[in-house]
């Protein structure tokens, strides 16, 4: 029996929990130590990062120089009201139908062909109104020869009158059969005139300068005058030398907008080019839905590039103001002046690296801006895309620009 106590007190104290060995290391530990190598890693990329950017392989940039001018040039005091709109022609768009129902036979020009006034450029199937013309003149040619006969008629019976041989009822009727026969040629004579015409009609010609814009029919269909709308259209031309750009201005800001101001325009798919104008015409009536008067601003010297309905961004000027007298002004390309937080800058490429250099701009005068502090004049500003540019990266200038 003493054996059993004993058995049960060892079974009992191999069950008790030893405390004096160590505890296991916790899980959360571990996981901090991992972040805390992480974020180390990640700091010594991110300064690799900057070191390859200030000091690594040079970046090809393009650049153009400031410039000082000479004292007392004028400048313009800068857009007062900028808009968007479209590019219209002076005249609109001038659709051309037919006058006469017919097939249409013939395109003879293509969309942006340029064309005179008078040019042929549609031919419709003319063998009806020739034949009209021909049976018209056939007309003609028997009624003048009834009125040959008729003449020689009264001839004899005037003669045959004085012999007291007919009566004068008879050289009444032949003087009226006459008189009916003149009559009936002057009518056929007329309708010569508008065979002639509608003749004309069946060729389509250009009413004044322009350049083709749509063909709006194909050749085989029938076109006829009238109808419902567009239905008699072939051609549709504009005239491009006198282009303007349209538009909407908002009521709140029409004082600072005035006929004959500059104005300049830049196309939103060719953002380099920039193009003078001057507002030629403000619209009577006020848009009441909108709240906006349309305006538009002629276009001194366009070209090739700029195309009816295209987007553009209209800034309105005001007038050139002169510096003052030995005051020079400092000129950088207004492609090379950068905003970021509301205030400007430029990159300067000096010395084979980039340096980024804030300024203070002013007036603008044409594709250059005024610097009215940051810049002395004969910096070499960096156009185009700066995304790799930082402080102190190595740059190249493209194909050795000289100023």
């Amino acid at each position: 029996m003493a054996e059993a106590p004993r058995e049960l007190r060892e079974e009992l104290a191999s069950l008790r929990i030893d405390r004096s060995r160590g505890r296991p290391p916790r899980r959360g530990g571990r996981r901090a130590a991992l972040l805390a190598a992480l974020g180390v890693a990640l700091l010594v990329l991110g300064a690799a990062a900057l070191a390859w950017r200030a000091f690594g392989g040079p970046v090809e940039v393009q650049v153009d120089y400031a410039v000082r001018s000479e004292p007392g040039t004028a400048a313009a005091a800068g857009p007062l009201l900028s808009g968007s709109g479209y590019v219209v022609t002076g005249d609109k768009y001038i659709s051309i139908g037919v006058r006469v129902a017919g097939r249409i036979d013939e395109y003879l020009v293509d969309e942006s062909d340029r064309v005179v006034k008078g040019q042929p450029l549609v031919r419709l199937d003319d063998r009806d109104y020739r034949a009209v013309l021909r049976r018209a003149r056939a007309g003609l040619r028997r009624a003048e020869a009834n009125i040959a006969l008729r003449r020689k008629e009264i001839e004899r019976i005037r003669t045959l009158r004085r012999q007291d041989v007919a009566s004068q009822a008879e050289l009444d009727v032949k003087e009226n059969e006459l008189r009916v026969a003149e009559a009936e040629a002057e009518e056929l004579r007329a309708e010569i005139a508008q065979a002639e015409v509608n003749l004309d009609y069946t060729v389509l010609r250009a009413p004044t300068d322009g350049v083709v814009l749509a063909k709006l029919k194909e050749v085989g269909e029938i076109a006829v005058p009238g109808g419902f709308a567009g239905s008699g259209e072939l051609i549709r031309m504009a005239n491009l030398d006198d282009l303007r750009a349209e538009v909407d201005v908002n009521e709140t800001d029409l004082s600072r907008v005035r006929l004959a101001q500059p104005a300049e325009i830049v196309p939103d798919a060719f953002p380099d080019r920039r193009y003078a104008a001057k507002v030629v015409k403000l619209y009577p009536q006020v848009n009441r839905q909108k709240g906006t008067l349309k305006v538009e601003a002629q276009i001194l010297q366009p070209d090739d590039v700029l195309r009816p309905d295209m987007s553009v961004r209209v800034h309105f000027l005001a007038e050139p103001k002169p510096a003052q007298a030995g005051e020079a002004l400092v000129l950088a390309p207004r492609a090379a002046v950068r905003q970021e937080n509301g205030t400007s800058f430029v990159w300067v490429a000096s010395g084979g690296r980039a340096r980024r250099q804030p300024v203070r701009t002013g007036a603008e005068m044409g594709d250059r801006v005024v610097v009215e502090d940051g810049l002395l004049g004969g910096e070499a500003l960096v156009l185009g895309d700066a995304a790799e540019l930082a402080e102190g990266r190595a740059v190249e200038v493209a194909g050795d620009a000289q100023r």
